[in-house]
């Protein structure tokens, strides 16, 4: 199984923290990056290829994670240079992909089943199938309900529940052919395009843990929850401390003294 990781973004609504370091490398927990989280993820469920969509400070990306081999995972990159959207990046390399493979955004946490997303997404022969999350909005204001300029009914500040898009899908290539390549072309503009064609994607609902690290608050809420959301994230690790690699730049000393 083959998945592309979208990891190009400048991540500016997370800054402070993704002033030096590309979002999908910022640390959860001060042990894991987010992206090697869904590395070990990926090859947990079975993944065995991973396309890297890089751009914005992507030497990084790939310096951290070369060639995957240290996840079981076989890695290769498509570098942006240009923004293309969500959907864009893949149009020109599609000969380079299987007929059937996920798509996901590289700053998501999650307990999702990859495998099972995508084998659903096979059997499903929808032209997409997105991973949706039920999430409740409460509306800071009364809600009027009015018909012929009279006041039916009254709710104040009701809550209301609507399915959300986690950033996972399952593609297929030939769902993506009819696109060109080369120009931006983001999830909505496929998904209001299919709409109107009358290709209905699909929905693989799901009910466990999902956060969108989108937001300083969102990542401050991920570091405060390791050490519960790690057996949760990573049952291969158990809740133990996970020692990794470490790596150190030419100006950095250790023991806080220069030579």
């Amino acid at each position: 199984m083959h998945a592309v990781i979208l990891a190009g973004g400048k991540g500016t609504r997370l800054r402070p923290y993704t002033t030096c370091v590309p979002k999908p490398l910022v640390p959860i927990g001060d042990r894991f990056s987010i992206l090697e989280i869904v590395l070990h993820q990926l090859s947990h469920h079975g993944f065995r290829s991973v396309t890297l969509a890089i751009g914005h400070m992507g030497p990084l990306i790939r310096a951290f994670v070369g060639d995957g081999s240290r996840w079981g995972l076989s890695v290769n990159y498509l570098e942006e240079t240009t923004p293309l959207g969500t959907i864009g990046p893949l149009l020109g390399e599609l000969n380079s992909l299987p007929q059937h493979f996920l798509v996901m955004n590289g700053d998501v946490l999650t307990d999702l089943n990859y495998a099972d997303l995508l084998h659903t997404h096979i059997a499903s022969h929808a032209p997409v199938t997105v991973a949706t999350y039920s999430r409740e909005v409460r509306s800071e204001f009364g809600v009027l309900d009015i018909q012929d300029g009279e006041i039916m009914s009254f709710r104040e500040k009701p809550v209301f529940d609507f399915s959300v898009s986690m950033g996972i899908y399952g593609f297929s290539q030939d769902t993506l052919r009819p696109y060109p390549a080369g120009q931006p072309f983001g999830f909505d503009n496929l998904i209001l395009d299919l709409l109107s064609r009358n290709l209905h994607p699909a929905s693989y609902a799901f009910s466990g843990y999902w956060l969108d690290i989108g937001r300083p608050e969102d990542y401050d809420r991920a570091n405060a929850e390791f050490s519960t959301l790690q057996p949760i994230l990573m049952p291969q690790f158990g809740s133990a401390p996970f020692l990794q690699e470490t790596f150190a730049g030419a100006d950095v000393r250790l023991g806080g003294s220069p030579n």
